[in-house]
């Protein structure tokens, strides 16, 4: 049986793989002991800060192995872990550090050339208390080392009590995700269900004690936290973080590191396979792949397998409301069915197509997607009207995706999450990005869909409607954005016009600028070959 806890599960893994090598990053390693003493020692620092339990930490930095030891060991006193996007702006991580009232920030300076702590500075933050770098040098921050040592002055007996007090009911992470409302929504997970999910997904997708695991997909993301370093002290495997997906280094990590797991969204094997220097390198030790996030071609599947070699390639499917999971396809599953599907219900996770009525469809009928279980979110942070929208009298989280089961029992989604796309593996929420939108003052109306794009999945494509006396073009707007929000969130083509369409009730038609954009796509792209 798992562990329970986080705590519990690095003081497991320090027994149960203890001279196993647990990570590894520019030359240095950890074994699993040395994690577990690492973790400890950031523990002991946390409680001589003064932090209790319950209080929230938030973590905005790049892959890195002292991530790993920061989150862990703030989660190991009892605190909550508040990961934030490196893409973010100064408004977005504001604005969630203010909602969990973070006394911590974790961050970098010069990452991607950004200045984090300067985004912030014209911010009112009342709780930040202490900002700690984990890279780079800033006078309005405390190095990541020099707070660890500080540590040194915690009582030992209070730091083992504190660790000990931490129970599974207790809040891991709260991870933000924007919904459909436009406003970023509060997860709220505990330990319990963190150990209860990944411990069944961890068995289903075939992890290996002394697997290479090379953690592309962002930890401040469920896919590279808890799929990714989480998982590999859980099973044993030695966690190897990349701060930034470039190819050229992936592939030379692959072979110098004989990496075996290598995991991301399907643009990641894409990028791989259309390398033109991809046969140079020596992949033979790649055994298993691991993809979602997006709709995936079946011929994508057979090429990842033939010309990359991976033995495993699975799907799974998925939200932060169900801590990252619901269904999985299983190791062995042939790669049409992988493609396709996005695999059966994980073990004890119950997952259901219905109707508007609620009643459960059976094989091949469409319907809502409705998902119950322990991995089920505790709620929306500050938000219980929200919260019983999204999970019903019993129990059922209504995704708001749709699609079917098979007669296999392996579900199909064919629509996403309300008006969501995807870019290249990150969520998109239209909602969310017309709202920073309106901030310019140029925009009188604004609305964003998602249109096919070959290399990134989809793209967001905005309508305009300019305020009168005004004259943007799409080329401020689309400066404008870039200025104002995450990169990922950005449109990538924007469209000025006279109106947009609407219901008989006010309402936008997506579905109508869904199809106009996607058939101008469409043109353009053949109007380019």
């Amino acid at each position: 049986m798992v562990a329970p806890t986080l705590p519990e599960l690095v003081a497991d893994a320090a027994v149960r793989y203890a001279d196993r090598t647990a990570m590894e990053e520019r030359g240095a390693a950890w074994t699993f002991a040395e994690l577990a003493a690492g973790i400890r020692s950031s523990a002991a620092a946390f409680v001589a800060a003064g932090i209790g339990h319950g209080d929230r930490v938030a973590v905005w930095a790049p892959n890195s192995a002292t991530w790993v030891f920061a989150a862990a060991g703030a989660q190991s006193i009892g605190a909550t872990l508040v990961p934030l996007n490196t893409r973010f702006k100064g408004v977005e991580a504001s604005d969630i550090l203010r909602r969990t009232d973070a006394r911590v920030l974790v961050t970098v300076q010069g990452f991607l050339d950004t200045d984090y702590i300067g985004l912030l500075a014209d911010e009112d933050l009342p709780s930040l208390e202490h900002i700690l770098l984990l890279a780079g040098s800033d006078p309005r921050a405390t190095a990541w080392d020099d707070f660890v040592a500080a540590g040194a002055a915690a009582d030992d007996q209070e730091v083992a009590a504190r660790i000990a007090a931490v129970g599974p009911d207790d809040l891991a992470d709260i991870m933000f995700t924007s919904g459909t409302t436009g406003r970023p929504k509060g997860v709220m997970i505990s330990h319990g269900q963190n150990a209860f999910g990944y411990e069944r997904w961890t068995a289903a997708v075939g992890l290996q004690v002394g697997d290479r695991y090379l953690i592309v997909n962002p930890f401040f993301h469920a896919f590279g936290y808890k799929a990714g370093w989480m998982s590999c002290i859980m099973r044993g495997c030695t966690i190897l973080p990349e701060p930034v997906f470039d190819v050229d280094r992936v592939l030379a990590r692959v072979g110098a590191e004989n990496v075996t797991v290598l995991p991301g969204p399907p643009t990641l094997y894409e990028s791989i396979l259309m390398h033109p220097d991809r046969g140079d390198h020596d992949l033979s030790s790649l055994r298993l792949a691991m993809t979602g996030a997006a709709t995936i071609a079946p011929e994508l599947i057979r090429r990842v397998r033939d010309e990359i070699g991976f033995e495993t390639i699975v799907t799974g499917y998925g939200l932060t409301e169900t801590a990252g999971l619901a269904t999985q396809n299983r190791a062995g599953t042939d790669p049409e069915t992988v493609a396709l599907t996005s695999g059966p219900p994980l073990p004890d996770v119950e997952v259901r197509a219905v109707d508007d009525a609620g009643r459960e469809l059976p094989a091949g009928e469409a319907g809502e997607i409705v998902v119950r279980g322990p991995n089920v979110m505790r709620g929306y942070l500050d938000d219980a009207e929200a919260t019983a929208e999204t999970i019903d009298a019993d129990g059922w989280l209504h995704t708001g995706d749709v699609g079917f089961f098979d007669a296999d029992g392996n579900i199909h989604i064919t629509d996403r999450l309300k008006d969501m796309f995807i870019m290249g593996g990150f969520n998109c929420y239209p909602a969310e990005i017309e709202q920073l939108m309106f901030e310019m003052p140029e925009i009188g109306q604004v609305a964003v869909v998602g249109v096919p794009d070959e290399r990134m999945g989809e793209v967001g494509h905005a309508y305009v409607v300019a305020v009168p006396g005004s004259d943007p073009t799409p080329e401020t707007i689309i400066a404008w954005c870039r200025e104002a929000m995450a990169n990922y969130k950005v449109p990538r083509t924007v469209e000025i016009v006279d109106e947009l369409p609407t219901t008989a009730s006010g309402k936008v038609q997506r579905f109508a600028l869904r199809e106009r954009a996607a058939a101008a796509r469409a043109r353009d792209t053949r109007s380019t070959t």
